[in-house]
């Protein structure tokens, strides 16, 4: 029976991005460790970004923006935000440096339900994957 325990205190947790792996199998790798920041695909960086959004790894949000892109500084989790769920609708790769994902991520805070409907873009340099920007939908 999965553990109810959050990632960041039990890594075999589920992790957030809804994969169904663990925690330390799934983006754990990617925002510690040896693999640190090591995502492969685009897909599997959005899918790390959403999960440090989740666990409030800022540090490691940061880290993946491209730095053309990337805002002076990050806003922890809001009181009572509570993350639902992530939704990957596509992962188009355009080339070996460029692929975009369509997502939509789900929350509620104070009990209103909010959702990120989004097409990112993101660009391979120096052999990792970085979020460079997004359009809502």
């Amino acid at each position: 029976m999965a553990s109810l325990q959050s990632p960041a205190k039990n890594p075999a947790a589920p992790c957030p991005c809804g994969t169904g792996l663990p925690y330390s199998a799934c983006c754990g790798r990617w925002h510690h460790g040896p693999q640190h920041l090591q995502a492969p695909t685009a897909e599997a960086l959005m899918r790390s970004r959403y999960t440090a959004y989740v666990l409030d790894l800022l540090n490691y949000v940061r880290d993946t923006w491209h730095p053309q892109t990337r805002p002076a500084q990050l806003e922890p989790n809001p009181v009572g935000l509570k993350w639902l769920g992530l939704e990957v609708r596509r992962h188009i790769v355009q080339d070996d440096k460029h692929a975009q994902v369509e997502f939509v991520a789900r929350s509620r805070l104070h009990g209103r339900a909010q959702r990120l409907h989004e097409l990112s873009r993101f660009v391979r340099e120096d052999e990792r994957w970085l979020y460079v920007d997004g359009e809502i939908r």
